[in-house]
């Protein structure tokens, strides 16, 4: 029996990208803790924030990976501590967030 409990997890990174901004719209940044878009309302990281970001990180394409992953640690812990019974699921999270970045591979299906 463990008689210590684990330290938790240090916060992940703030959702302050993709820094691009329009005069007339809020940005295309997460609004916590729902992690919907500011600026069109749809699941972030939308359509919008995915160009934004790729274009932000076109040199540095490993680090967008990073920064997705931290994030989407962060909306786990927010999406599970609203609704603990019927959150998303891990491999949607993670379809989310991270398989539409630039180091995505196939995923291969069930054996034969």
């Amino acid at each position: 029996m463990i008689s210590t409990q684990l330290p938790q997890p240090r916060p992940g990174p703030r959702p302050e990208r993709p820094r691009h901004r329009d005069a007339d719209r809020p940005p295309h940044t997460p609004l916590r803790p729902h992690w919907a878009c500011r600026s069109c309302g749809q699941p972030w990281p939308c359509a919008t924030a995915r160009l934004l970001l790729t274009a932000e990180y076109d040199a540095e394409r490993h680090a967008l990976s990073i920064y997705l992953a931290g994030l989407m640690y962060e909306a786990m812990r927010d999406l599970y501590h609203l609704n603990p019974h019927d959150g998303p699921s891990p491999r949607r999270m993670f379809d989310r967030f991270v398989a539409w970045g630039p180091y995505r591979r196939a995923v291969p299906g069930p054996p034969p």
